[in-house]
């Protein structure tokens, strides 16, 4: 069942005041090694001092130092990790192997406390934990960025397609403007064929040919500028128009956000960090009831505990006459405590109650983490208004400026052309009078010439603009099949990331429930048939909406001697049978993140509650997952495994 990994060389780590270890160096070989010895033996300790090296902060100075350091070498290279101890408060600093050492903390280093395997024990939300490692914010977030340059791409297309279909009018227009040049060209070449005919020698009508033809060419000129200007002019009402119409949008949008103030964000931060400690409290208490409720249950069904031989014999009896006499007829059991005899009724009744109080206070910080959940998306979205009600507020102000710009433009455009209006005017009185002097057929044919001209001018510089509009849109649709491609590319971009967050939970129930089931099957439980996980739906609040949300559901089969299989609580799960199925659910999410790509070690301790026999088959089972597999066994455990592996007995 093991995974292969490639060979890899010995580590070493030499280690100064961390935990109980005053000084030591330990050489660790490619595989299994087993930290055996009796407890209070810095086996934890030693584990700790790996675990600070790859870059974890659960690693403690030891009690009496000041200064304490952890050199890890591995693949040719040194890590380091030093703690010092300034003003009751412990600073850890160093370059150690992991920059982030969450996959590591919560899939590899597997010790009491680790929360992969007490989410087991205590109920959590499992879901919650495997997904941890993923930035679903962030994931939402390139989601958007992608969905809006698509919505770009998808407006650039199709504005391409819409100017495409006007190729064909463009053409048609083209060819238009083109006949309609020829026939004036043919006819102005008349016209100075004509002007060529006409007797020239005399004096005066050419002098006021000459006049005339100034005039026309000036005329000309004004008319020509005034043309352009109005085409600036329309221009510049159309952008202005536009951009007036973007305002509104965004003004709309504007008015239409509710930005609260500050000291809401500062409400729901206060109100979070109450719940925290309340969920802290919670923790302690929980874990407190469940020791308990784990020791009396041991203490009722397996006989008295040691301490007890340790009680005076002779200690004097609270219980009066008339309660002896009633529980005479029932089983007696020595109270741990006080060492008084007490019937084993009251002892499980108590034991009950310590039970429904233990799953009330899991209820209960259940419903304070969905409260914090509800808190942060609220939080969240407060943030993301405030984000969008500013760059709004950018965005309107940046839009009234370029608005102010243009219509300062276009009343400079107006001023120009009612001047050039006027000109125009004027100039059209002068070629008047010059035609009352005089109405000589030259001065007709060459006003006539004049007119030709202007109007070849206004044709050509239509026919100009049609063809640049044409190219301009044959330029486009070149890039059109490469804009198509990008957009193929963003939709492969946003599926992935949709079903990214999908998979992952799809694929770590599958290896929960392969390795589970491959598990039991080896470790061979007594009328334990199957722990499997389901996954779930369940309306949850996210900020004021309410959403179906993805949850993890722990079930466990049981069969009677008679064969009769039924479904059981993760409560009556033995202390055994909970830290196997923690250590598998461990082993989930180490394989479902990849974490043996980028974390070289696996360390396991405080397994004692699993007996030798099935420690030894669960250890042999996890090799080859990690290059280091490091496992913390009591004497009497670590010999039911082979001599094969490497045994460290001092550190």
């Amino acid at each position: 069942m093991s995974q292969q990994k490639p060979a890899v060389d010995s580590a070493k780590i030499d280690v100064k005041n961390i935990g109980g270890i005053d000084k030591s160096s330990v050489e660790f070989d490619p595989g299994i090694t087993i930290l055996t010895g009796r407890n209070a033996t810095n086996r934890t300790s030693l584990l700790q001092a790996i675990m600070g090296a790859v870059g974890s902060d659960n690693v403690s100075l030891k009690a009496d130092a000041d200064e304490g350091e952890v050199h890890l070498e591995l693949d040719g290279d040194t890590y380091t990790r030093t703690l010092s101890r300034q003003g009751g408060q412990v600073t850890k600093k160093g370059e150690p192997y992991l920059d982030d050492p969450m996959l590591a903390d919560l899939f590899a280093f597997l010790l009491e406390t680790n929360e992969s395997r007490q989410a087991v024990a205590r109920d959590d939300d499992l879901r919650e934990i495997i997904m941890r490692p993923v930035d679903t914010h962030k994931i939402e977030s390139e989601i958007s960025g992608l969905e809006e340059e698509k919505s770009r791409i998808d407006k650039q297309i199709s504005t391409i397609d819409r100017k495409s279909d006007r190729l064909p009018e463009l053409e048609e227009e083209k060819k238009e403007i083109k006949e309609e040049i020829d026939n004036k060209e043919k006819e102005l070449e008349e016209k100075q064929r004509e002007l060529d005919s006409i007797d020239k020698e005399v004096e005066k009508s050419r002098q006021e040919n000459a006049k005339f033809d100034a005039k026309m060419t000036e005329l000309q000129k004004a008319r020509s500028k005034h043309n352009s200007i109005q085409k600036e002019i329309q221009s510049e009402k159309e952008s202005i128009e536009a951009l007036e119409g973007e305002l509104a949008e965004k003004q709309s949008e504007f008015d239409d956000l509710s930005l609260s103030s500050d000291n809401r964000n500062s409400n729901l931060d206060e109100k979070m960090q109450r719940l925290r400690g309340q969920v802290e409290e919670l923790d302690q208490t929980i874990n407190e009831l469940y020791s308990l409720i784990q020791f009396n249950d041991s203490f009722v069904n397996d006989g008295e505990p040691e301490i007890i031989n340790e009680l005076d014999t002779d200690h004097e009896k609270t219980e009066g006459a008339v309660t002896d006499e009633l529980l005479s007829s029932e089983e007696n059991v020595t109270c741990w405590t006080c060492g008084t005899n007490v019937a084993k009724g009251q002892i499980e009744s108590n034991l009950e109650d310590l039970r429904s109080l233990h799953q009330d206070k899991i209820q209960k910080r259940q419903s304070l983490k969905q409260e914090i959940q509800e808190l942060q998306n609220e939080k969240r979205e407060l943030e993301e208004q405030q984000q969008q009600y500013k760059q709004l507020e950018r965005a309107i102000d940046r839009t009234e400026n370029e608005i102010t710009d243009r219509q300062e433009t276009l009343d400079s455009l107006q001023t120009e052309e009612d001047d050039l209006s006027e000109e125009i005017s004027q100039l059209e009185s002068d070629v008047e009078t010059l035609q009352e002097k005089d109405h000589s057929k030259v001065l007709e044919v060459q006003e006539n010439i004049n007119y030709l001209e202007f109007e070849l001018d206004d044709l050509t510089s239509k026919l100009d603009d049609a063809n640049d509009e044409i190219e301009s849109i044959q330029d486009q649709l070149s890039k059109r099949d490469e804009l198509k491609s990008r957009r193929e590319g963003l939709i492969g971009e946003l599926e992935d990331l949709r079903t990214h967050i999908e998979q992952l939970q799809k694929r770590s129930i599958e290896e929960f429930n392969e390795h589970m089931d491959a598990v039991l099957e080896l470790l061979d439980y007594e009328n334990l048939e199957r722990i499997w996980i389901e996954r779930t739906q369940e309306t949850v609040r996210d900020g004021r909406r309410k959403v179906d949300q993805n949850t993890f559901t722990l079930h466990v089969v049981r069969s009677t001697e008679s064969g009769t299989v039924y479904e059981d609580t993760i409560d009556h799960l033995s202390e055994s049978e909970r830290e196997v199925t923690g250590l598998v659910f461990a082993l989930a999410g180490y394989l479902v993140h990849d974490v043996y790509e980028t974390v070289p070690f696996m360390l396991i301790d405080s397994i004692e509650a699993i007996d030798s026999k099935r420690i030894a088959d669960l250890v042999e089972y996890l090799e080859g997952y990690a290059d280091y597999l490091v496992v913390a066994l009591l004497v009497e455990d670590a010999a039911a495994l082979g001599d094969t592996y490497q045994r460290i007995t001092a550190i």
